[in-house]
């Protein structure tokens, strides 16, 4: 068994939670998310966030709009949606039940 397949996969498991996790905040730019992702430590590449985003969007959960840029095409920033807030309140809530069982199943 390769772990590194297992931590991709744990990764690719929570990236969604950690996106709306950065929307919650504010508004974001693309290359924004992969900066922030990336000083967390959660490498991310465009490849792969691109299709994210669009999935969220598609499902309601993330908004976008366009800013003109001074360098360049004009920028999408994603935004939570009412939706996007609620669905992250129960990833939330997932995210502590799992926390809580990790804890347990280590303190056994």
């Amino acid at each position: 068994m390769n772990a590194e397949n297992v931590k991709s996969q744990m990764r690719k498991g929570i990236l969604e939670y950690c996106i709306l996790l950065l929307l919650k905040k504010e508004a974001a730019y693309t290359s924004d998310i992969i900066q922030k992702l990336q000083e967390a430590r959660l490498i991310v590449v465009e490849g792969t966030l691109y299709p994210l985003l669009t999935r969220l969007k598609n499902g309601e959960l993330l908004s976008y709009r366009w800013v003109e840029s001074t360098q360049g095409p004009p920028r999408k920033y994603y935004s939570l949606t009412e939706k996007g807030e609620a669905f992250l309140v129960e990833l939330e809530s997932s995210w502590q039940e799992l926390n809580n069982t990790i804890n347990h199943l280590k303190n056994i």
